[in-house]
């Protein structure tokens, strides 16, 4: 059985998707509700991650049952100061990570997130 998280009104994909044993989270970028992006990279890595965080909730998962993500940076040079932000929501045994560099679909957007999880 697959239930469905949240939803991109006019776009073909869903946010998040759960099973009984997983819950697949879709890239997430470091907008804000009005759609504007911070500055930072760091702010942009903490906002996807909070938005992650709030999906994963929503789908009766957490940070700690986490075992894939995939980091998609514009800029790989920011790959120490997006990781320094990742570590504080993956304090202990972080999860599996492919970072990869790249452009993004949303302009404004340095960073995008996305995971697998256990529910």
């Amino acid at each position: 059985m697959r239930i469905a998280y949240g939803s991109f009104p006019g776009l073909p994909l869903t946010p998040a998707i759960g099973t009984e044993e997983f819950v697949f989270v879709t890239g997430q970028v470091g907008s804000g509700p009005d759609g504007s992006y911070p500055a930072s990279i760091e702010e942009q890595t903490r906002v996807a991650l909070q938005k992650l965080g709030a999906l994963l909730e929503q789908a009766g998962s957490s940070y700690d049952r986490v075992v894939k993500t995939t980091v998609f940076l514009t800029d790989v040079r920011e790959f120490p100061a997006m990781n320094r932000v990742y570590a504080e929501f993956f304090p202990n045994e972080p999860p599996a990570r492919s970072t990869i560099g790249c452009q993004l679909v949303d302009v404004g957007a340095r960073v995008e997130i996305e995971a697998i999880a256990l529910r």
